[in-house]
């Protein structure tokens, strides 16, 4: 099965497998609209997806 690029852009597999999602924040367009506290909610560390939803996120990258 071919890899789904949309799907592997949004996603990184961390060193123990585990999925992450790469949210592309919206951090480097217009900066200085924007106050220190919103642009330090963006630098938060992006949310795991779910046991569920990594099964389905993992075929769709081309692995097992």
């Amino acid at each position: 099965m071919k890899t789904h690029k949309a799907t592997a852009k949004r996603f990184k597999k961390t060193a123990t497998g585990k999925l992450r999602h790469n949210r592309q924040r919206d951090n480097a367009h217009l900066k200085t609209n924007k106050d220190r506290g919103q642009k330090a909610r963006q630098n938060k560390q992006p949310a795991l997806a779910s046991r569920k939803e990594s099964k389905k996120i993992n075929v769709l990258m081309g692995g097992n």
